[in-house]
């Protein structure tokens, strides 16, 4: 029974893993959270260590046989530490939204007071959303972008504070294409008496390389997926200094989680040692070449881009400028082959689910290796699908050629050959 593949077993998620192999591979995926891990990776998410309950720490665990265990945590946790210059790093989360819970709960109680980035200016449901469990367990403010440059106003988030006097700051977004001053959010923190929270969720692998200033001098907690530019395995990390790590430690784990899950902690080890190659510091050069060049494509096929332009791997595109709403473009655009999400952009008057923008990024096509020229192709098949979205016709020529050109940068080749054959 054991050692039965998964096509005999279960033939019904084997195909649907297949297509959506067939899918990652034919299409163009622009969203910005999204990316392709390694081989590497991969495997390590597929080992044995899934069997393996870790409830505790390295060296302090509740079950035996954790032995191995220990290696690859502490592996995970001093790579972290390595790469972003950190006190502390727990590898437990197991997301980004429970890496922002255990970095609340760390130091703050129920009804006190946060300040973070409004999810409708580019923040993240977990810094302080009405419907999100950080808007219910704290009282919220919130800061935003000015409405001319569509970028942070420090002074203005300093007012806020001063007069909200939250207990912490929290700052990072999941949809601001511009860098971000900690050291500037980290002096309000200070005026204000506030812990400094800083989700790099987003930037994390341009902050690992030094593309993007780093918040960990200046922040009480930073907080990450690892699954967006730092292209590992979906899952969370904090990174803390030394005064908070009894107390953070504590609320990850009994505080909010039981057992870890050992074979994501060991994927996020090979992730983070990928991280440190020469490579990944090219890989994320060009992932912010690339949102240049699209960025710079799309406005010229005629579409406002937020803010005018992006410092980073992402930017926010204003489609009802063209009395396009988001909704409409990305189901237009998914059937020509390119991946993206409808996204409020600032000041939105439409409901979230239908929006006024799309977003887009550039790690995953940058993990193909693909360039500049790429990007120029296309941004010029965006623009070609966004002016006719009612055109299905249109839509199935334009992903033949998404298809032609992914083709020319193979994804998981040989993954999908195998697995086509043994489906059958």
């Amino acid at each position: 029974m054991m050692d039965r593949p998964l096509h005999e077993v279960d033939p019904e998620i084997a195909e649907t893993i297949v297509l959506e192999t067939r899918r990652q591979a034919e299409t163009l995926e622009l969203i910005a959270s999204e990316n392709f891990v390694s081989e590497a990776v991969l495997e390590a998410m597929g080992s044995v260590f899934t069997n393996k309950y870790a409830e505790g720490y390295p060296g302090r665990r509740y079950y035996g046989g954790c032995q191995h265990v220990d290696v690859a945590e502490n592996l995970a946790i001093e790579r972290a530490k390595k790469i972003f210059d950190a006190e502390h790093a727990n590898v437990q989360p197991h997301s980004g939204s429970q890496a922002n819970m255990a970095a609340y709960m760390a130091v703050l109680e129920p009804g006190d007071k946060i300040l973070g980035m409004d999810l409708a200016h580019g923040g993240h449901l977990t810094h302080g959303h009405p419907l999100n469990f950080s808007g219910k367990l704290y009282q919220v403010s919130a800061y935003g972008v000015d409405r001319e440059s569509e970028q942070i106003d420090y002074d203005a988030v300093a007012e806020v504070a001063q007069r909200e006097r939250p207990k912490m700051i929290v700052c990072g977004a999941s949809a601001y294409s511009r860098i971000i001053q900690f050291d500037r959010l980290a002096e309000i923190a200070r005026q204000v008496d506030a812990y400094l929270m800083a989700d790099i969720a987003h930037i994390a692998g341009m902050v690992a390389v030094g593309l993007h200033p780093s918040p960990v001098p200046h922040a009480d907690f930073v907080t990450t997926t690892t699954h967006k530019t730092l292209r590992g395995p979906r899952g969370g990390l904090v990174l803390c200094k030394e005064e908070h790590q009894k107390a953070l430690d504590r609320i990850v784990m009994p505080g909010i989680q039981g057992g870890p899950l050992v074979h994501i902690i060991a994927a996020k080890a090979v992730c983070l040692q990928e991280a440190q190659s020469p490579d990944f510091k090219r890989y994320q050069e060009q992932i912010i070449r690339n949102a240049g060049a699209l960025a710079a494509k799309v406005q010229e096929e005629g579409f406002r881009i937020v803010s005018g332009g992006t410092d980073n791997h992402v930017f926010l595109v204003d489609v009802f400028s063209n009395e396009i709403t988001g909704k409409t473009a990305e189901e237009a655009l998914e059937k020509a082959g390119i991946t993206v999400n409808k996204n409020a952009i600032p000041f939105d008057t439409h409901r979230p689910l239908v929006t006024s923008g799309i977003r887009i990024g550039t790690p995953a096509v940058t993990t193909r290796t693909m360039k500049e020229a790429e990007m120029q192709k296309i941004g010029e098949l965006i623009g070609k699908v966004l002016r006719e979205v009612d055109n299905p016709q249109l839509q199935q020529e334009v992903f033949e050629e998404v298809k032609a050109l992914t083709a020319r940068f193979p994804l998981y080749a040989q993954r999908l050959s195998m697995s086509q054959s043994s489906v059958g």
